[in-house]
């Protein structure tokens, strides 16, 4: 697979049908750059469009920290990998506008037939622009001024699962999806200290923000009362949390927060019995696998962005103000904190051995 890297990194109208010729369809450019779930929610429109185009040639732009879920992925021809958070800082504007030319320059010189933007804000709207192609396809309700790139903009409802969502971008295009595939590179082999111990369940006890966050010793009391240990998971960031979760579950947890590659995260994910988290991309990515996922939701909504698939459970609480989708805790925090351990054992039990919950 090549990769692309920026230098320097370690008036459009709404038209009711797109038709494309096969033989003209050759390159096709994918932009969805970031969050992690994000990215993982796009997987299913490339699969899509390699069904209806086997001979197409595919590029996806990501950003900087989520490229490694694509690394060597079969379906991907190459990777634009682009430094997103260094372009949003004042300081950095030369660097930047020296990033974007070059980055014009060359997806100008793939001539794309085709640019498909999933993300739908200005940043990936201005990609789209700068790769030349006439042809460019997004959301209507596109936000940021994004839709008005767009040659096709395709309308989508507000509470549709982004999976659908995005599907629906490939079927705009002649790709109808009969079913939901998520085409994942290989799994890498699972680390020896995972191997070791048999059969285990896998907890992501972080979260994109604080808001969806489940307490530390919420997921350390979850862990300690399973029948089964725990491997504990998440990016550098998340290390502390780690430790305290691993700490509070009596021995009965191992940290591999900060310590795995993206590869390496889903080989470990894709291996074990069920998976425990919050809303988050490593559930996303879970459910790609076909893992069970016992997701906690609090302000977030699981019918927008919760784990796609039917042997997935979710456990919120039915409050008037949820979701709310704020950012930000409010005073009580209730859709959250309200949630007990008691309560996804519960829902584990129910729905995986019935052995859970037993030896309390």
């Amino acid at each position: 697979m090549a990769r692309w890297k920026a230098s320097g990194l370690k008036g459009s109208s709404e038209m009711e049908s797109f038709r494309v010729r096969d033989s003209r369809l050759l390159k096709i450019l994918i932009i969805k750059p970031s969050s992690f779930g994000d990215v993982i929610h796009g997987l299913p429109v490339l699969h899509a469009l390699r069904q209806r185009f086997p001979e197409a040639v595919f590029h996806w732009v990501v950003a900087k920290g989520f490229d490694g879920i694509l690394e060597d992925h079969p379906l991907i021809h190459k990777l634009w990998i682009i430094d997103k958070d260094s372009w949003k800082q004042a300081g950095n504007l030369p660097r930047t506008f020296s990033e974007l030319k070059n980055l014009s320059r060359a997806l100008r010189s793939e001539k794309f037939d085709l640019v498909i933007d999933l993300q739908g804000l200005f940043r990936s709207a201005m990609i789209g622009i700068l790769s030349g192609a006439e042809e460019r396809v997004g959301f209507d309700n596109a936000r940021e001024g994004a839709r008005f790139s767009y040659k096709y903009r395709v309308r989508t409802q507000t509470e549709l699962h982004a999976v659908e969502k995005n599907l629906q971008l490939a079927e705009f295009v002649g790709c109808p999806c009969a079913d939901t595939v998520f085409p994942l590179p290989p799994l890498v082999e699972v680390p020896h200290i995972v191997k070791n111990l048999g059969r285990y369940a896998v907890i992501a006890p972080s979260a994109g923000t604080l808001v969806k966050r489940w307490p530390a010793e919420y997921f350390g009391n979850l862990a300690s009362r399973l029948p089964i240990p725990s491997v504990i998971v998440g990016g550098r960031s998340d290390a502390a949390l780690g430790d305290e979760v691993t700490s509070l579950s009596g021995s009965r947890a191992v940290s591999l927060v900060g310590e795995t590659s993206l590869r390496e995260l889903a080989a470990i994910i894709g291996g074990a019995e069920f998976f425990v988290s919050p809303d988050s991309g490593p559930m996303h990515l879970a459910a790609a696998l076909n893992i069970p996922v016992f997701a906690i939701f609090g302000p977030t909504s699981p019918l927008r962005t919760g784990p796609y698939g039917k042997i997935h459970t979710v456990i919120r609480l039915d409050l008037p103000c949820s979701p709310c989708f704020s950012r930000k805790p409010c005073p009580d925090w209730r859709c959250i904190r309200e949630i007990t351990p008691n309560m996804v054992l519960e829902a584990i039990n129910r729905r995986w051995t019935g052995e859970i919950g037993r030896n309390e």
